[in-house]
């Protein structure tokens, strides 16, 4: 059996921890141990939390939609498949990993804090100026690290720096720095260099150390650990460099020692992580859904099931259908006369705006329509009709519901047809309506022609791994049930 050790931050922390661990206890060839808990995770759990270095560090994605997963490449794909929690739970492996090293090029410095430089093989990321000495101008060269890998549905690129580094969670080797300094201040701080002096293990030469907050709470063995992982990943990467050429040159990948892969949440996933929660703590139904649709309402949730606590903890299983919309759209959104944006998600992770709409109506149980004013030109997709300036496109959104209605109408009133997209269950955010498409849609045409559109494209996206059976299967059926509804 395998022990892989997994540091988790971020709000899907609580739900993370107890799949790990519960992972570990049911016969599987992977055994997880949490460590680097934080304090929260100390006082809801019983057992105790080591503070070892970290073979795959765990992230809350910063529009909280997700997970990123990073690691030794054979650790991180059973720690992603563990938390793979739902039919609507979506995963691909990063193409610009965390602590990947390239050589760059600078393709637009126009930018008002930094630049995007040009990876290789279409690939982007972002230098900041400040990492930068000197002046960054539109051809220039570096040799760059990832340090903060970007998920395929967000717009910002990568952020990459122009030094090498590895990091375990304890604490980090760069060649930036020189020494031992620690993120921390006062006596402690200056005990943890002291200490480092009565490690065995040194700091390699033209490499810095500098323990993180974590070390703290860490022991002589565990600081000793985390110094020999530290170096060994430095030697590793200086072996994956020994034959890059002295200066940047080309854009291209040079070494990519670690491996980062990404989940992308559904609505039903993150009811699945409200049941694990639940396991350990006190969680009101939609705790996950509703803390990933806005950052302000985290606070909100966390004091709400503080001083519920015993009424939520009486909740039945049907936790989705308790979800209180009503409550969380009134105090966060959307409602009436909101402007939201519809983020069209794709299987193979891009998230597409199909514009902007005013909320017409709403209704306190999960229901919104929403207005859109279109502009001229071309057809609407798969109806054949002409789309023309001053059409209006009226889609009406329900909570929780697999599909969603968009009907076309011109100016002078008359139906130019109905598209029904199938999707992964939609969810209501305060400023966007969030799903994933599933390919496969429902047509009714303005003569009343009712027909299934797309089930190659979704065939085919399973063939290539982007959509599962159980998935695929669950759109076909919805598919026919709708265009059975549109028939009658």
């Amino acid at each position: 059996m395998t022990e892989t050790a997994v540091r988790v931050r971020g709000i899907y922390t609580t739900a993370v921890t107890h799949l790990l661990e519960d992972a570990g206890g049911n016969d599987s060839e992977n055994e997880y141990s949490v460590v680097q808990a934080s304090e929260p995770i100390r006082e809801r759990f019983t057992q105790s939390f080591d503070a070892a270095p970290a073979d795959v560090a765990i992230e809350t994605t910063r529009d909280r939609q997700g997970l990123s997963v990073s690691g030794d490449g054979d650790a991180v794909e059973p720690v992603a498949d563990t938390l793979t929690v739902g039919i609507d739970t979506f995963r691909w492996t990063a193409t610009i990993p965390r602590g990947a090293v390239f050589d760059a090029e600078v393709i637009d410095a126009a930018g008002g804090s930094g630049a995007v430089v040009d990876l290789g093989d279409g690939r982007r990321g972002y230098l900041n100026y400040d990492d930068v000495d000197g002046y960054v101008d539109t051809g220039n060269r570096y040799r760059v690290q990832v340090t903060e890998p970007a998920p395929p549905w967000a717009d910002d690129e990568p952020r990459v720096t122009p030094t090498l580094a590895v990091r375990s969670g304890l604490g980090t080797l760069s060649r930036d720095r020189t020494g031992v300094s620690a993120a921390l201040r006062g006596e402690r701080a200056d005990e943890l260099v002291g200490m480092t002096d009565l490690l065995s293990a040194d700091v390699p030469d033209d490499w810095g150390l500098r323990w993180h907050h974590a070390a703290a709470d860490a022991d002589l063995e565990a600081m000793e650990a985390g110094l020999e992982r530290l170096v060994e990943r430095a030697r590793e990467l200086e072996t994956e460099l020994a034959d890059a050429p002295a200066e940047p040159g080309e854009p291209e990948l040079l070494a990519a020692p670690r491996t980062t892969a990404w989940l992308w949440f559904g609505r039903q996933s993150r009811f699945a992580l409200d049941d694990a929660r639940r396991a350990v703590e006190t969680t009101m139904p939609g705790h996950h859904r509703t803390k990933a649709a806005d950052r302000a309402a985290s606070s909100a949730v966390d004091f709400a099931e503080a001083i519920c606590g015993s009424v939520a903890a009486d909740l039945d299983a049907d936790a989705d259908g308790a979800f209180p919309f009503d409550a969380v759209a009134r105090q966060f959104g959307p409602v009436s006369d909101d402007r939201l944006e519809i983020g069209h998600g794709k299987p193979d992770g891009r998230r597409i705006s199909l514009g902007y709409g005013d909320v017409t109506d709403w209704d306190p149980e999960g229901k919104l329509t929403l207005e859109r004013t279109m502009s001229g030109g071309g057809t609407y997709d798969a109806l054949g009709t002409p789309k023309e300036a001053g059409d209006t496109a009226v889609t009406k959104f329900r909570e929780g519901r697999w599909w969603y209605p968009t009907t076309y109408t011109a100016a002078d009133g008359s139906t130019k047809g109905t598209y029904v997209n199938v999707c992964t269950p939609v969810e209501l955010f305060p400023e966007t309506v969030r799903y994933v498409d599933l390919y496969v849609d429902v047509i009714r045409t303005p003569d009343g022609t009712v027909d299934i559109v797309d089930e190659a494209e979704l065939e085919a996206a399973v063939d290539d791994g982007l959509v599962s059976a159980a998935l695929a299967e669950k759109a076909t059926t919805v598919a026919t049930a709708v265009k059975r509804a549109l028939s009658t």
